[in-house]
């Protein structure tokens, strides 16, 4: 039978014992507009209590605490989930730090692909902590967020299978000059994305044909997109630019393309 002093000692003496855990939390959604485009930036802002060893895979940070209190979040935001990839032009910079904080493991796919941190604050109370991670985008860095319905139908693009994450579609009027040649009107737009960041983008035109351009997406800038496509003739290659509203409807759409001797021009705007 145990003392009834041991027990009250140990019992002291685990309360008295910090309660180290893992804590987890999803990074926002950035709603800055100042990051250029092709860029991921993950901005983890974080109050520290002693020492913590900091992951950041793809949005969701994980933090483990060594000593001290549970960390905090305060403020963190990512334009774009940290890719599950080879990572191109992976940088880790410190932008605000009351003592000691360092990269321990760049993303690999030894350790999943997650930035590893590790921060040590010895100057008592919590401190601000505040690191920086970008890298070079891809179109299948773009993970555009989907309708619930997304996948019970197939979607009305050209090409493409049931698995589609997203569709744009516009009403409005446009023009497109080949060379001298022109313009053919356009009204309607539909844009496709799938998962791998393919575009298809189709115009109906007054010809009684549509126009079509394949591609795919390189950029994105909160509602502006960018995407390096190809006419389905093959004979025009160039960028695409496109903005749509929050309802997921194109407002404005231009194309410059050539093949080095002829040019495209193509201007679209929502009506």
């Amino acid at each position: 039978m145990l003392n009834p002093m041991r027990v009250s000692v140990l019992v002291l003496v685990a309360a008295a014992l910090p309660a180290l855990a893992d804590t987890r939390f999803q990074v926002r959604r950035t709603n800055r507009d100042d990051i250029p485009l092709g860029k991921g930036q993950c901005d983890i802002r974080l109050q520290v209590d002693n020492e913590v060893e900091v992951s950041l895979r793809g949005d969701l940070v994980t933090i483990h605490t060594v000593a001290g209190q549970d960390a905090r979040d305060d403020g963190s935001e990512c334009n774009a989930p940290l890719p599950n990839r080879d990572i191109d032009n992976f940088n880790f910079e410190v932008k605000e730090s009351r003592n000691d904080i360092r990269m321990m493991g760049e993303p690999s796919a030894r350790n999943g692909f997650a930035a590893l941190v590790r921060i040590r604050d010895n100057s008592g109370g919590f401190g601000r902590y505040h690191f920086r991670v970008t890298w070079a985008m891809t179109g299948g860095d773009f993970r555009p967020a989907r309708r619930p319905d997304e996948f019970e139908r197939p979607p009305a693009g050209a090409g493409f299978a049931w698995n589609n994450t997203i569709n744009f579609r516009g009403t409005g009027r446009g023009e497109a000059w080949m060379n001298d040649f022109g313009p053919v009107k356009m009204g309607e737009v539909n844009i496709d994305i799938d998962r791998g960041g393919k575009l298809v983008c189709w115009f109906r035109t007054d010809r009684g044909r549509g126009i079509t351009f394949n591609g795919s997406v390189v950029a994105r800038e909160q509602n502006r997109w960018k995407a390096d496509v190809m006419s389905d003739d093959r004979r025009y290659r160039g960028p695409l630019w496109f903005t749509v509203n929050d309802r997921g409807q194109v407002v404005g759409l231009t194309i410059e393309a050539g093949d080095g001797r002829d040019r495209m021009q193509l201007n679209w705007d929502r009506r």
